[in-house]
Parts: C-alpha cells; structure tokens; sequence
C-alpha cells in the first residue's frame, strides 16, 4: 500500500473529486455490492465508476437471524463490498457488522477470488488500546473477526488511529483520509484569513494534514492553532488555547462528531481567542443525543460533514440547516477503481 506521511510537505498535487474516476463500465471481474443502509452511498460509487451495483439478497427471519448472499456470479471475481458501519434507524452497529462478516463469507464460499470490505465509517475503531487495566482492545478483535471470515482487504475513511488500525490487521488496509472532500468544501473561502484549529493535540497530525493540503490547494498561508482537551472518568477538562485566530475564520478539524462536545469547546476557545468565523470540517456525523442543542450554538457557525453515515437523527431540527454534506462517493469510487486497476494511491492522501 501506497502512503504518505501525514507531517511532511505535501509533494504530489492533490486528488479533488472533480477528477473523473477510472470507468469499470467494460470490467468483466469486477463486482461491487452496497448492503442494506448503505445503498445510496454505494449508488453513488457506482455512478462514478459507470458499472452497476450487483445484485443481493438480505433477508430477515421471525426469530431475528437473517440471511444475506450474492444474487450475481462472483466466481473468480474480484469483489467490493460497501457498508458502513455506524448505527442507523433500523440497524445497530453490530447487526451491520455480523451482516457484513456473514456476506463476504459467503462471497468467499461462492468462489470469490479476492473480497474487499469497504467500510467508510468503521465501528469501534475508537477503542483502539487500553485506558483502564483489563481493557479490551476492540480494534484488534474486529481485525480477527474479518480475517476469519477470508477478508483479502479492508477500506476505511478517516480513522480515528491509523496506526492502530494498521497494526490491528494482518491482511491489507488502506486507510484513506478525508482531506481531499473537506478542503474542496472549502475552496470558495477565497477572501478570508484561515486558520486550521485541532480541537485536541490528538488530531494535531490530522489538522496539520489538512493545512497543508488546503495551502496546497489554495497558494495562501494558512494558519494553525489548537485547543487543549484532557478526558479522565468521562469528564472533560483542559483550557488553553495555542494559535493566532484572531479576525480569521477558524477551520476546526476532526474524525467525527458524537456528542459535539469536543468541537463545542474548541468553537468557544477560537471565539475567545477573536475568531471572527467558525467552520467545523468533520468526516463522521454521528450526531448522538445531545448534539442537536450544541451544533445550534451561536458558537459554530456552519458544520461540514461527508455522507458516511445519513444525519436520521437531526431529521426535522433546526441545527440541520446549519449543516452541509458532502459525498464521500467520489474518494470511495477513485480508490476503488484504483485498487481493481492496481494503480497508486498517493495523491489519494492515503495514511
């Protein structure tokens, strides 16, 4: 796998999702599947390759065990499949997962000659090492269950430690970055100072990626700050503020947003530090109780977040005009057309 490290200057030009994705139209062993849930994504993916969906059954029994299979050969063939993973209206986490693992061991039964599990938002990814003694470390034990089904390679979007999510798996992965989505969102910004803010010296690599990428993007200085975050016991604290914002729009750039309350927080520091503007970039929105009241805060001004997992739970409320969505079909269409022609991914921002 092709990568790139996250803390040197960019040397290759950046991918936008202006760029035509390599056509599969004629590619006789080529195979993608979208899973319940995922379906529009995966529509979306597939209008960009021009090669159709393939043909799928799921279906739930009384009891609540289901079945799932392929409708469509697949012997010999060379096989996507796209479901991400966050909870949803009418399937948990888990149940997407167990639905996941059970198709590509079937795929793998049919005679599948290699299967790639594309999965733009990867549940559990956040427990990634041991913060109390007898901890699980849930990221190594999703990687056995994958493997043991006959996963060949993992896709994923924004992971929230690709260093652990790398060394978790002993098969493939391509851990992409949402940079390239995010800082196309942001080249109409042309007329305002910038100023790319982590909301926690965890993300500092990310936030340094995408301030790179969008000077790269847009020939200007681009400023950089960060707010400090401490969590013990599931409290919260720390209050320093690192980073000239004063009188420029504050990019504040993270994984995902649950609760909202980390990028409240750093919303607030930038404010106090004399941001004028406040834009908050994130690739997962998860929008867990709670968020609702804290996107609506005067504090945000606008929130950006890709189409990895649908806003359900923010259906009808106010906050939801405050957001805007970008597709993460064009960077999942690119990435696997590459992978099926076997070209680089570098200027992908692959991790």
């Amino acid at each position: 796998m092709t990568s790139t490290d996250n803390a040197a200057p960019l040397k290759t030009a950046l991918w936008s999702p202006a760029d035509q994705a390599p056509p599969l139209k004629d590619a006789g062993m080529f195979r993608l599947f979208a899973l319940k849930g995922s379906e529009e994504l995966g529509k979306g993916v597939a209008d960009r390759l021009s090669h159709p969906l393939s043909a799928h059954e799921e279906r739930d029994f009384e009891d609540g065990e289901h079945k799932i299979r392929p409708l469509d050969a697949v012997r010999g063939s060379d096989v996507f499949v796209l479901h991400s993973l966050h909870g949803g209206p009418s399937q948990s986490a888990n149940d997407k997962l167990c639905r996941l693992l059970f198709f590509i061991g079937a795929l793998k039964d049919a005679g599948a000659e290699r299967v790639t599990a594309v999965t733009p938002y990867l549940c559990y990814a956040r427990k990634d090492r041991r913060t109390k003694p007898h901890d699980p470390v849930t990221t190594r034990y999703i990687a056995g269950m994958f493997e043991s089904v006959g996963t060949d390679r993992i896709v994923t979007l924004e992971v929230h430690n690709p260093a652990a999510f790398e060394n978790a798996f002993r098969c493939p992965t391509v851990a992409l970055s949402a940079t390239p989505l995010l800082v196309d969102s942001c080249r109409k910004l042309e007329d305002e100072r910038l100023c790319v803010v982590s909301p926690d010296t965890g993300g500092a690599k990310r936030a340094e990626l995408f301030r790179q990428s969008l000077e790269a993007a847009t020939g200007r200085s681009i400023g950089n700050a960060f707010a400090e975050k401490y969590r013990s016991g599931g409290v919260v604290s720390g209050q320093h503020f690192v980073g000239d914002v004063k009188d420029a729009t504050a990019l504040i750039i993270d994984d995902l947003i649950s609760s909202g309350g980390t990028l409240l927080r750093a919303a607030k520091a930038a404010r106090r530090a004399g941001a004028r503007r406040v834009l908050a970039l994130v690739a997962h929105g998860l929008f867990m109780p709670g968020a609702e009241e804290i996107i609506a805060d005067g504090a945000i001004d606008r929130l950006v977040v890709t189409d990895t997992a649908a806003p359900f739970r923010l259906q009808g409320s106010p906050a939801r005009e405050k957001i805007d969505i970008v597709s993460a079909a064009p960077l999942l269409a690119e990435t696997i057309g590459r992978l099926y022609l076997n070209r680089p991914l570098t200027d992908l921002l692959v991790f």
